[in-house]
């Protein structure tokens, strides 16, 4: 029997996601969460053979909990399943320890070849954001500036770039205002930039503003 942990707090995705896999695969047991909190308490009842995570969950950030996931000890394999594009998250997330991304936008069957791939020890993305990446390393095209960026320096700069001050960033992420300053300041340097208006216009060009997963 396959034990699943489907993570995302609307219930009709969870539903969605169960009635998928149960449908097209035998011998499956699917339990819900619907916040990062269920599913850290999920996980240290341990024996899943995988967690599919919505990396936009309210509260702490999508990466902060993939991130503590992987620190424990014989972690599950991990699908995210999430709305932000791949150009947006997909590499952020596979450096971070996902085995797999998927956008909420794939056909079923997408999602059903990405939990088998998975399950087989492989690792998934859609055909078309590989051939792009192989594609890019080919004509020797630069990664984004912002993929450069540690995942908490991520974290800073998307809260910089929605209008939060330094304070507010700090009581959000639990950090000193000391720490979010020097964190900015790094960002800053590794982007080239030295204002917060050139990060925002940056943030607003590639995307990057929404605020699910930060709220």
């Amino acid at each position: 029997m396959l034990k699943f942990i489907v993570a995302d707090d609307h219930a009709v995705v969870r539903q969605g996601i169960k009635q998928i896999l149960s449908a097209k695969m035998e011998n499956v047991t699917v339990v819900e969460a619907q916040s990062a909190n269920e599913v850290m308490l999920l996980i240290q009842q341990r024996g899943w053979d995988l967690l599919i995570l919505d990396i936009g969950m309210p509260g702490r950030s999508g990466l902060e909990v993939l991130n503590e996931i992987r620190s424990n000890t014989s972690p599950p394999p991990i699908l995210v399943l999430s709305m932000y594009p791949e150009d947006q998250m997909a590499q952020r997330v596979l450096k971070a320890g996902a085995d797999g991304y998927l956008t909420k936008d794939s056909a079923p069957e997408a999602l059903v070849l990405a939990v088998r791939k998975i399950l087989s020890g492989g690792k998934y993305v859609s055909s078309s954001f590989a051939e792009r990446i192989v594609s890019n390393m080919q004509k020797g095209i630069p990664e984004q500036p912002h993929n450069a960026l540690s995942n908490r320096e991520y974290e800073v700069m998307r809260l910089i770039a929605l209008g939060k001050t330094v304070s507010q960033v700090a009581q959000q992420l639990s950090l000193s205002v000391k720490t979010v300053s020097t964190y900015r300041a790094r960002i800053l340097n590794k982007m080239g930039m030295e204002t917060n208006a050139e990060l925002i216009h940056y943030a607003v060009r590639n995307g990057l503003m929404d605020e699910r997963g930060y709220e």
